[in-house]
């Protein structure tokens, strides 16, 4: 008889001869052994990698998505330049990042360039925003004279313009269209108000056309050409906030690498 504990591996057959028969092999209709009960099977680890990085990724695409609404409504926006008026500092089809902010910690000043909400005296059609640069100032007398432009009766230096630009004649009778006689006397800008004047001064349509603006019909300030790349000009202090963004996100991606690699260390 075999030892009491142990468990023969061949028994004998009805014709007499040894049969053999793997002890771990289970015959139909016996149970198996408890050891080898099917267990849940747990996920790999690149299973749970993946499944990681599938989060992240959304994570970042919503959140990146509603950066960009955000941006849009109340910081930056991209406008493009459909005429001439503005030739030669923006050409037409040029698209152009105005600053929504700049006017909400700041004050409008002469020569900066603007986007605006374009007046019903403009009558620009299906155009509804305008770009001009500030000339005359709140509580400033202006006029056109001669093709030049001269503030409180002193001639303007408007180095933001090239060489041989010349400008309309205009003046209180010719902004405000008085019909009957005028003394033709410099007009005063209001309160609040800003006079904008294309670059392209005999073919554009602005204050000498349509008056002043208000400062609440201002979209925000114009400080960046970036298409077409032939036309881009980035101004210095640009340059250097974009490096400094550049080195954050780079720092970001290497401490996020990093504490990826401790995470999934076995």
């Amino acid at each position: 008889m075999p030892a009491r504990g142990t468990h023969p591996a061949s028994a004998p057959r009805e014709d007499g001869t040894l049969g053999t028969r793997p002890v771990s092999e289970t015959p139909i209709g016996e149970a198996a052994p408890a050891s080898e009960a099917s267990e849940p099977t747990r996920p790999t680890r690149p299973t749970r990698r993946h499944g990681r990085a599938v989060a992240e990724w959304t994570v970042l695409i919503v959140v990146a998505v509603l950066t960009a609404i955000v941006i849009r409504t109340f910081v930056l926006q991209v406008f493009y330049i459909p005429s001439e008026s503005m030739v030669p500092t923006l050409q037409i089809d040029d698209r152009v990042l105005v600053s929504k902010l700049s006017y909400k910690i700041g004050d409008p000043a002469r020569g900066d360039i603007v986007v605006f909400k374009a007046p019903e005296e403009a009558e620009t059609g299906d155009i509804k925003d305008l770009v001009k640069r500030v000339v005359g100032l709140p509580g400033e007398t202006i006029e056109g004279r001669d093709g030049r432009i001269y503030i409180e009766g002193r001639l303007l230096d408007e180095t933001y313009l090239p060489d041989g630009v010349v400008s309309k004649d205009f003046n209180r009778c010719t902004v405000e269209r008085v019909e009957a006689s005028c003394p033709g006397e410099p007009f005063h800008v209001p309160t609040n108000s800003y006079f904008m004047l294309g670059d392209n001064r005999l073919a554009s349509r602005d204050s000498t056309v349509f008056g002043p603006i208000t400062r609440e019909v201002m979209v925000g300030k114009m400080f960046l050409v970036i298409w077409p790349l032939d036309h881009i000009s980035v101004p210095g202090w640009l340059l250097v906030v974009g490096a400094g963004v550049l080195v954050l996100v780079v720092l970001g991606w290497v401490l996020l690498g990093r504490r990826r690699d401790v995470v999934d260390h076995p």
